[in-house]
């Protein structure tokens, strides 16, 4: 029914990519320059700055679509690792707990550790060169 879609999947997947990209760097540039919102001072050596780093370090490689496997990979089970450290201990409902997101994240980046980058993206570009 909705197989019109079919021959666009490659550019779909790139899309959804720096979308999300574009989102969850959002994160970290909040934690460390108080973009678009500020979350207070944040160290680099604390929980916090460490998730900021990956935040915006894996947002930008995601962005580009730069070695996307192994930074999907990397940030999926950081994205666990989040939902289990601030979110599980507060119930067992994603709903309840403020976890949906983490969960939604987690299982996006899975997704792409296992699919690639899609179109538009540098590991595209390297692949047709080589």
């Amino acid at each position: 029914m909705l197989n019109f879609l079919q021959p666009w999947s490659a550019q779909l997947l790139g899309l959804l990519r720096i979308v999300s990209g574009l989102l969850f760097i959002q994160h970290g540039t909040a934690k460390f320059f108080g973009v678009p919102i500020s979350m207070g001072e944040v160290s680099v050596l604390s929980l916090y700055g460490v998730a900021g780093t990956l935040e915006i370090v894996g947002g930008a490689l995601f962005i580009i679509g730069l070695c996307t496997r192994p930074v999907a990979f990397v940030l999926s089970g950081f994205c666990a690792f989040a939902y289990f450290l601030g979110h599980a201990s507060k119930g067992p409902v994603p709903l309840v707990n403020g976890g949906e997101l983490a969960i939604v994240w987690c299982f996006m980046f899975l997704y792409y550790a296992a699919a690639g980058a899609g179109a538009w993206s540098v590991d595209a570009m390297r692949a047709r060169t080589a």
